[in-house]
């Protein structure tokens, strides 16, 4: 019997061409569904086997591998949170109906309520899992063409020295040493709220940051300059684990009122807690860091994203293009002087 029941669920079960038993649940009450749900993968089964045709995968069993394979990424949570928002319009769709047509659907969807940015971060979601599902899983023969909307280059936000000390001047103290020392080292905010003291060598003045505690998800390790020294050595004995306290509990979140009334009363705008990297950044570029090295200490696993400090650093090339004056300035005037000669004869 292909239909029975299991409590009041409609369960199935049929043979395929090769022998197998297949037997599952319909997930549903309604017999009619369960029926047509049995016929659909049987006839499925056929196709597939005597016909070599490729099963046919969902949306759902698409996303579902997916998040299996990417759960060691950073963004693990925040795709599954964009997978969520997608399924109303996704839910159940064969990936090979998932067409040019119904992903531009879903950008216009998107862009109405958020920045074009936003939209292209969802559309670059289903742009990864269309791939994966045609070139690693061969799941569907081709990838629809996908069109990201333009975005404006967002400029690099960064302080003055003058505009730092304006700030220190009015954070409490707690938030004075976290700034000084982001600003010594770079970490973004996570790194400096989490850090702990079993992630120092004072001794060696290194700090290092874990895989799992990275954005790349790669071992950066700190270099500890006097400066940020000088921070940690007044936070020793305020906690046992955690370097960075107020009132003797560990510090949950930068981004406070405290914060933002600092940066009001400073006359600074349009300023995150994450441009003090930036400005960190900036500063070691202005100085004349070479690029690869600011690459390291930063942490970033791509070139273009310490691309964006370059142009700070093009003071500090002039020392090197006048390594070629050296070398012309012989030439060229022995090719004046003959000109010369040749003009008097």
């Amino acid at each position: 019997m292909p239909l029975y029941k299991r409590g009041k669920t409609w369960w199935f079960t049929f043979t395929t061409p090769t022998g197998e038993r297949i037997r599952r649940s319909a997930g549903t009450t309604d017999k009619t569904q369960a029926q047509e749900l049995h016929d659909k993968l049987k006839a499925e089964s056929w196709r597939v086997q005597r016909l070599g045709m490729k099963p046919k995968y969902t949306w759902d069993e698409a996303a579902y591998k997916f998040l299996l394979e990417t759960q060691h990424k950073a963004t693990h949570e925040r795709d599954k949170s964009k997978l969520r928002w997608l399924q109303q319009f996704l839910r159940n769709k064969p990936l090979n109906e998932v067409d040019r047509v119904l992903i531009d659907h879903i950008a216009q969807h998107k862009a109405k309520k958020t920045s074009p940015s936003t939209a292209n971060r969802f559309l670059a979601l289903i742009r990864t899992i269309l791939r994966k599902a045609c070139h690693d899983w061969e799941w569907i023969d081709k990838v629809p063409k996908i069109r990201l909307f333009p975005e404006p280059k967002r400029r690099v936000r960064w302080l003055t020295p003058e505009q730092v000390k304006g700030l220190l001047g009015e954070l409490p103290m707690h938030q004075q040493e976290m700034v000084i020392f982001a600003l010594s080292t770079g970490l973004r905010q996570s790194n400096v709220i989490n850090l702990e003291w079993n992630q120092l060598d004072l001794n060696r003045k290194a700090a290092w940051i874990h895989p799992d505690q990275a954005k790349a998800r790669k071992a950066i390790h700190v270099p500890l300059n006097s400066i940020a020294m000088a921070v940690l050595s007044r936070q020793v004995g305020n906690h046992p684990s955690r370097v960075f306290t107020y009132r003797g509990k560990p510090i949950a979140w930068a981004n406070t009122r405290a914060w933002r009334n600092a940066l009001q009363r400073a006359g600074i705008e349009n300023f995150r807690w994450h441009d003090l990297r930036h400005t960190w950044a900036s500063m070691l570029a202005q100085q004349g860091t070479p690029m690869n090295v600011l690459q390291e200490l930063g942490g970033w696993e791509s070139e273009e994203m310490v691309r964006r400090y370059a142009h700070l650093s093009k003071p500090q090339l002039m020392q090197h293009a006048e390594l070629v004056s050296n070398v012309l300035d012989d030439t060229i005037l022995s090719h004046q002087k003959k000109k010369e000669a040749r003009e008097n004869l």
